[in-house]
C-alpha cells in the first residue's frame, strides 16, 4: 500500500474540522493588524515624529529585542511593534494544527479508527502538514491585504505577511517532529512551545547585540539573530527593501522537519513516541490525592514557562522606564493616552501593568480550557468515578489558575520594579508600587477565566474558539487599543480591563474593584451551576 494512500480525503477531513479555526486565526490576526497599523498612520501624520521615534526604538536595547527597525515608515514601525507578536501567534497556530491532526488523534484513538481503513502510514502526517501549510497561505494573503488596507505599500505589504507566515510555517516543521517525539499532545506541544521561546531568546539577543547605522534608524542583527526563524522573519525588513531570500531558510527548516518526522515516524510504535514517557512513582504523594493537587500536577510545566517568561519580560520593560522618562511627541502621547496621566513615568508603569494583566489573562484561558480537554479526550471519567464532584474539580482549575496569575502578575511586577529601580533608584519603593498596582488588575484577569468556565459549562464544543475569541476580544476594545481606535465608549465597556484603575498613575477605587468581584463570582457560579447540569461529553 502507497505510505500515503488516504491523504486527501484525510486533508478534507482536517480542512472540514478547521473550517473555522483557520479563518478565525487569520482574519483576527489580519483585523488587528490593519487597525493596529492605521491607528499609527494616523499618530505619526508628522514624519518628524516618526523619525523621533523609530530612532528612540533603533538604540533601545529592550525595543530591539522585541522588534527591529529597518526604516521610518508606518509599516516598519508596524513591523517593529507588531512582528514578534504576529510571529508567535502565527508559530502557535501551526503547532497547533499539527499536532491537533497527528499526536491528538493517536492520543485519543481517533487515529486507531481511521487506520482501519485504507490509509497510509504517513497520510495523517501529510494531511496535518497541508492544512498547515494552508492555512499560513491564508494567513500571509490576509496579514498582506491588511497592510494595503491600512494604505501602506502593496511589495511591504506582501512581504510583510509572508514573513510572518514563514515563521509560522518553520514551527510546522517543528511540530512534525515534535509529534513524533512524544507520546501526548500535550508534550508535543510543550516541547514545540519550548523551542519558540529558545527561537525568541536567541533572536532578541541577537538584535540587542546588533549595531545601529549612521541615520541612527537601521539596526544591524549581530549573527546569533540569523539562528532563529523568528530573525528570518525579521531580516526580510518589509517596507524598507523587501528582501525575501531570508525566508528561504523557514522553507528549508520545514523541509528538514518533515524528513525526519517521516524518518521518525518509520521507526516508533504507533501511539508512542519516541521518547518514552516515564513512569511515575507506584503511590501518589499527599499533594495528588485531591483534585486541586493534581490540576496543579497538570499545569506546572506550563506555569513554570510562563513565570521565566512574565519576569523576563518585567525586568526588559522596567528596564526601559529611564529611557521612557525623555520621550517627547507621538511616543509621548502614546503612553500618556496608555497610560491615562500626563506624567509619563505613572503612564507608562500603567501601560506596562496593563499588558501584563493581558498576559496573565491568556495563561488563565489555557490554564481553564485544559478542563475541556479533560473532558473530551477521557481523564475526566475516572477522576469523576472517584469522590470529586463536578464542582469541586472545575473549582480546583479556577484555584490554580487564581494562584497562577497573581503570582505571574507578581513576577512581572517584582522584575519591572528591580529593572525601573536600578535605572531610576529606589528600587524598593519602585517594587512595592508596582506590585500593589499589578494586583488591581486580578478581577479582570479572573473575570475572563470566568467567562471561560461560562463556555465549558454551556457550549463544551465550541469552548475553546469562544474563549480565544473572547479574550482576543477583551484586549483589542480595551484600554490598550480601544481608546486610540476611537471605538464607541459603549464597545470599549464591554472588556473587563476598561473598567480598572490606572494604577499607579490614579488612585484607585474599591467601586470597579468590587463591581468587576461581583461579576466574576456571578459568572463562576452561572459556570458551575451549567456544568452541573448538563450531559459530559465524554470519549465513546
Amino acid at each position: 500500500m502507497n505510505a500515503i494512500a488516504g491523504a486527501l480525503p484525510l486533508t478534507r477531513l482536517a480542512l472540514r474540522r478547521d473550517r473555522i479555526t483557520i479563518p478565525a486565526w487569520a482574519l483576527g490576526l489580519a483585523a488587528f493588524t490593519a487597525a493596529t497599523t492605521a491607528l499609527w498612520a494616523a499618530d505619526f501624520a508628522d514624519p518628524a515624529d516618526l523619525v523621533q521615534e523609530t530612532r528612540l526604538a533603533a538604540v533601545s536595547p529592550g525595543i530591539r529585542m522585541l522588534g527591529l527597525t529597518s526604516a521610518p515608515t508606518v509599516g516598519a514601525y508596524a513591523m517593529v511593534r507588531n512582528f514578534v507578536l504576529l510571529a508567535v501567534l502565527a508559530a502557535l497556530m501551526s503547532v497547533f494544527s499539527v499536532v491537533r491532526h497527528t499526536r491528538q488523534g493517536e492520543e485519543t484513538g481517533r487515529a486507531e479508527l481511521v487506520g482501519a481503513a485504507v490509509v497510509g502510514r504517513y497520510a495523517g502526517l501529510a494531511a496535518a502538514l497541508t492544512v498547515t501549510v494552508v492555512a499560513d497561505v491564508v494567513l500571509a494573503v490576509m496579514l498582506g491585504l491588511a497592510f494595503v488596507v491600512a494604505g501602506q505599500p502593496v511589495a511591504g505589504s506582501f512581504t510583510a505577511g509572508a514573513a510572518v507566515a514563514a515563521v509560522g510555517l518553520a514551527f510546522a516543521g517543528v511540530a512534525a517532529v515534535t509529534t513524533q517525539l512524544s507520546t501526548t499532545a500535550r508534550g508535543a506541544s510543550g516541547q514545540a512551545a519550548a523551542v519558540l521561546g529558545a527561537a525568541f531568546l536567541v533572536c532578541g539577543i541577537g538584535n540587542m547585540a546588533g549595531t545601529v547605522d549612521a541615520s541612527g534608524m537601521y539596526v544591524r542583527s549581530a549573527w546569533p539573530a540569523w539562528l532563529s526563524p523568528i530573525g528570518w522573519g525579521q531580516q526580510a525588513r518589509p517596507f524598507a527593501g523587501d528582501h525575501w531570500w531570508p525566508l528561504a531558510m523557514a522553507v528549508v527548516l520545514f523541509a528538514a522537519g518533515v524528513g525526519v518526522a517521516v524518518w521518525l515516524a518509520g521507526r516508533r510504535d504507533f501511539g508512542h513516541g519516541v521518547l518514552a514517557q516515564p513512569a511515575g512513582p507506584a503511590r501518589a504523594g499527599r499533594l495528588l490525592r485531591g483534585s486541586a493537587g493534581l490540576a496543579w500536577r497538570l499545569q506546572t510545566g506550563a506555569f513554570l514557562g510562563w513565570a521565566a517568561g512574565m519576569l523576563g519580560f518585567g525586568l526588559i520593560m522596567g528596564g526601559l522606564a529611564g529611557q521612557i522618562t525623555n520621550a517627547t511627541g507621538a511616543a509621548r502621547d502614546f503612553y500618556t493616552r496608555m497610560g491615562g496621566s500626563d506624567v509619563i513615568l505613572d503612564a507608562y508603569r500603567t501601560s506596562i501593568l496593563q499588558m501584563a494583566g493581558m498576559a496573565a489573562a491568556i495563561y488563565v484561558v489555557q490554564v481553564l480550557l485544559r478542563m475541556r480537554a479533560e473532558e473530551a479526550d477521557g481523564p475526566l471519567e475516572p477522576l469523576l468515578a472517584a469522590s470529586a464532584g463536578r464542582s469541586r474539580w472545575a473549582l480546583s482549575h479556577a484555584l490554580m489558575a487564581g494562584i497562577g496569575a497573581t503570582t505571574l502578575l507578581l513576577l512581572f511586577a517584582t522584575g519591572a520594579g528591580l529593572a525601573a529601580g536600578a535605572v531610576l533608584g529606589g528600587p524598593v519603593g519602585q517594587v512595592r508600587t508596582l506590585i500593589l498596582a499589578a494586583l488591581v488588575q486580578l478581577p479582570a484577569v479572573l473575570t475572563v477565566g470566568a467567562l471561560v468556565i461560562v463556555a465549558v459549562g454551556l457550549l463544551p464544543r465550541f469552548a475553546g474558539v469562544l474563549a480565544w475569541v473572547g479574550l482576543i476580544a477583551a484586549i483589542i476594545i480595551g484600554p490598550l487599543f480601544g481608546a486610540t481606535l476611537r471605538l464607541p465608549q459603549w464597545v470599549q465597556d464591554l472588556s473587563p480591563f476598561t473598567h480598572l484603575p490606572k494604577a499607579p498613575a490614579m488612585p484607585v477605587t474599591v467601586a470597579p474593584v468590587l463591581t468587576l468581584t461581583v461579576v466574576l463570582a456571578a459568572l463562576t457560579l452561572a459556570g458551575l451551576v451549567a456544568l452541573r447540569r448538563r450531559d459530559l461529553a465524554l470519549p465513546a
